[in-house]
């Protein structure tokens, strides 16, 4: 297959506006290493031009697209699914009130639809999230620019009635948002799960359970709610924000992340990993390897457009040396 270069393939996709160029550069001035991830000054410094060139060159190359899918039901999904949260501007930026701000800024809806158009054009046919996209993937489907799938994380109401605005908006399977579910176990509501679960089954879907705490996940079994598919929070513990002896402040959603690989090791649903990088503190190699090793059938990733090619990069060539899974595929 031809590698196609970044500004080749921007091109190609009818992406290469000015904000995507500038975006380019900025990708190419702060990245360095394999990895496509921010590195200390002084890593820099030590690799010579060349290898700066070339480490540059290899991340801006899209090498291949996604081609490992797995099915839920009777749809089929890449295996690398677009998150979300940026689109909607949840950015999870710790103590940098800022953020949120400037990604809302950048993330107008040409841009958000540069965002889905690039990828597809990477092998993503799926994104996953926040029914506030509904407006903005209806302009993307009804101008034709492309066909990605939306899977609802139903977070706009509560869950039966954001199922319904979700299959009314255009998804094609859903699932109880993660910190949704934790508030319904809390309280003892399972039977609002079970309602928003019948919907998308009615409706011949897909239906899901998401949860940031894995007790949640242990309740909905105890209580007999089985779900098609499964959205957990998984990552490791070593980053310095996480601090795991402290109380969580938007800096950690994994706080077992032994006991998440266990469940689901028991479990034969298909299992969505996602905050895999705990929200940009892990690097994409090690967050996305660390996913998929320890059981992850999908791994939800949130992705700006100057970071997505490496980010797919890096997925291909883990799912190509991916020595350490002991989970069967379960999707």
């Amino acid at each position: 297959m031809e590698k196609i270069s970044r500004l080749k393939f921007l091109q190609t996709a009818g992406l290469a506006t000015a904000g995507m160029i500038v975006g380019g550069k900025v990708s190419a001035e702060v990245f360095s290493g394999d990895e496509g991830i921010l590195q200390e000054p002084q890593a820099r410094q030590q690799q010579t031009p060349e290898q700066r060139a070339a480490a540059l060159a290899r991340q801006n190359t899209l090498q291949g697209p996604i081609t490992a899918k797995g099915k839920i039901g009777n749809l089929e999904f890449s295996r690398l699914i677009l998150g979300g949260n940026p689109i909607g501007g949840w950015l999870h930026s710790r103590d940098l009130s800022y953020v949120g701000s400037l990604a809302r800024a950048y993330l107008t809806d040409e841009k958000k639809m540069e965002i889905f158009q690039m990828a597809e054009n990477c092998g993503i046919d799926t994104i996953l999230g926040h029914p506030v996209m509904i407006d903005v993937l209806n302009k993307y489907w009804s101008k034709g620019i492309g066909k990605i799938k939306w899977i609802s994380d139903c977070g706009s109401a509560a869950f039966e009635t954001a199922a319904k605005q979700s299959i009314d908006g255009g998804c094609i399977a859903g699932y109880c948002q993660g910190e949704m579910t934790d508030r319904y176990v809390r309280q003892g509501d399972f039977e609002s799960i079970e309602k928003g679960l019948d919907v998308f089954r009615k409706a011949g879907m897909p239906a899901g359970i998401g949860a940031h705490q894995l007790d949640s996940l242990k309740a909905c079994v105890a209580n007999g709610i089985i779900p098609d598919f499964w959205m957990k929070t998984l990552h490791h513990h070593d980053y310095w924000s996480a601090r795991p002896d402290e109380p969580a402040r938007d800096n950690r959603y994994c706080d077992d992340p032994p006991g998440t690989i266990a469940f689901f090791a028991e479990r034969k649903e298909p299992f969505i990993a996602f905050k895999v990088l705990a929200a940009g503190a892990i690097p994409p190699a090690n967050g996305i390897r660390y996913g998929l090793e320890n059981g992850g059938d999908f791994v939800c990733l949130g992705m700006f457009d100057f970071n997505m090619i490496q980010d797919v990069n890096l997925f291909n060539e883990i799912m190509a040396d991916l020595g350490n899974r002991k989970r069967p595929w379960c999707a």
